[in-house]
């Protein structure tokens, strides 16, 4: 029996608030911030417009949106008055504040809040070529890997090139029966690495299409050395240092890269008040500096441009990497903390807006909107570099250059073999195919087949 009493006044208690609530509309304070609130045109969306709008269906109350005037999150200033969003609900000017609002013993104490509509904790984000750890191979820092698999590619085809026209050119073998063949695979492949070091490796080719080879080969090796030094001395001299910083506590051991968060904001209050030393670093070194942001957005600008780390919330700095592909988050997070909703104290609202934040919780609804709002890829992955390193499509042309170069000296070698070909076949009166192909096979062929057609030669005789 006062089991039933008790559902009756709970039930009257909800529906006197639903009337109360469409009686009044509510007045809800929030503040810009991606992708909680943003402007489209002259309306707002986001992740906590939705909420609300989730909320208000849920709950059956009527509101007017309005942005923080001060655009900050709320902290008690110098005089002992309290800012943004915060103020606004202390001071009755707003009935709620929904927002990305950190859940903190301070703001509990003067206002109500409900239970936490999203968990994140503390992090920071910086570029990722400020993140990379200096690795033992530097030198091989200013060719991307593909670039040097496309180079190691280009020396085998141009080594297996000149041994190629050195066998098939006359002018470079004139007799396969007598005289030893100068360019050996091992020779030729020794000949292009003389020419990488620009360093001369004889004997040179003779005829015109192993010089045409030899020479497209120097030209690549020239230009490509250049490239590779041009974009090393840019990397040594490079205004952003590479420094490994994974943790908070390699952010406060170095002072090659600056650093600062919200100013006025709870990451900062909870610096301020660490007893941790490594946080007081931190926090004394952004007082010194006077590193400090005005909003979410300045931060992630300052950390696109390099040298500088922007500490916040995990949660909304995830969504920028997603949206930055230059940006890394530290996969080292502290302080985990919540986002909750705040009204005045002894708000009746407070109640409700728990059960109802539950219930979407429980119903999948605020996972829905995390996967909506949040990126899963980088929007800017076209136009995004990770690495200053020069990759294959940056020397395209070279490339090219190289491979028409080797086209052109293999078929003038097999010209000049085919010349040669018609020549001995005019004198011993054979048709010029079988004197091609018996070239072919005296110059690729086993010793047996060669001495078995000089054989068959001398028997004709």
């Amino acid at each position: 029996m006062t089991g039933c009493v008790a559902l009756v006044l709970c039930v009257a208690a909800l529906t006197a608030w639903r009337v109360t609530a469409d009686a009044k509309e509510l007045s809800i304070t929030t503040i810009k911030q991606e992708p909680y609130t943003m402007s489209r045109g002259s309306e707002l969306e986001g992740y906590c417009i939705d909420l609300i709008s989730e909320l208000s269906r849920e709950l059956g109350f009527q509101y007017k949106l309005n942005l923080v005037k001060d655009n900050r999150y709320g902290a008690v200033d110098s005089s002992g008055t309290w800012t943004g969003m915060i103020g606004e609900v202390i001071r009755g000017e707003a009935d709620l504040a929904v927002a990305p609002l950190t859940l903190t013993a301070v703001r509990e104490m003067f206002v109500d809040m409900s239970t936490p509509f999203m968990q994140t904790g503390i992090s920071f984000i910086l570029r990722r070529d400020s993140a990379s750890e200096d690795s033992g191979f530097s030198l091989l820092s200013p060719f991307s890997t593909d670039m040097w698999v496309g180079i190691l590619i280009a020396f085998l085809l141009t080594g297996l090139c000149i041994f190629l026209v050195g066998r098939i050119s006359p002018t470079e073998w004139a007799e396969p029966g007598t005289e030893e063949h100068s360019f050996t695979l091992l020779h030729s492949f020794w000949y292009i690495t003389g020419a990488l070091t620009l360093q001369g490796a004889g004997p040179h080719p003779k005829a015109l299409s192993g010089r045409l080879v030899s020479a497209i080969w120097w030209l690549f090796a020239v230009l490509l050395l250049a490239c590779y030094f041009g974009n090393f001395n840019s990397m040594l001299h490079s205004d952003n240092k590479h420094v490994s910083i994974k943790t908070f506590e390699d952010l406060a051991n170095q002072d090659v890269m600056d650093y600062g968060t919200v100013e006025a904001g709870s990451t900062m209050s909870f610096f301020k008040n660490s007893k941790n030393p490594v946080y007081r670093r931190i926090y004394q070194h952004m007082e010194r500096k006077k590193s400090y942001v005005s909003s979410m957005e300045e931060g992630v600008r300052l950390a696109e441009e390099g040298n500088f780390a922007f500490i916040g919330e995990a949660v909304s700095l995830d969504l920028a990497v997603a949206r930055h592909c230059q940006l890394s988050r530290s996969e080292d997070a502290i302080a985990m903390r919540a986002y909750s909703i705040a009204a005045p104290l002894g708000s009746p609202l407070v109640k409700n807006l728990t059960l109802a934040i539950l219930k979407l919780s429980e119903s999948g609804e605020l996972t829905y909107l995390r996967q909506k709002w949040w990126a899963s890829s980088c929007l800017a992955a076209g136009n995004a570099h990770t690495s200053e390193a020069l990759r294959p499509h940056d020397l395209r042309g070279l490339f090219l250059l190289l491979g028409l170069g080797l086209g052109i000296g293999l078929l003038l070698a097999l010209l000049e073999l085919v010349s040669r070909a018609r020549n001995q076949a005019k004198d011993g009166k054979k048709s010029c195919c079988s004197v091609f192909t018996s070239e072919l096979n005296r110059r690729f062929g086993s010793k047996g087949e060669s001495g078995e057609q000089e054989d068959s030669d001398k028997g004709k005789a």
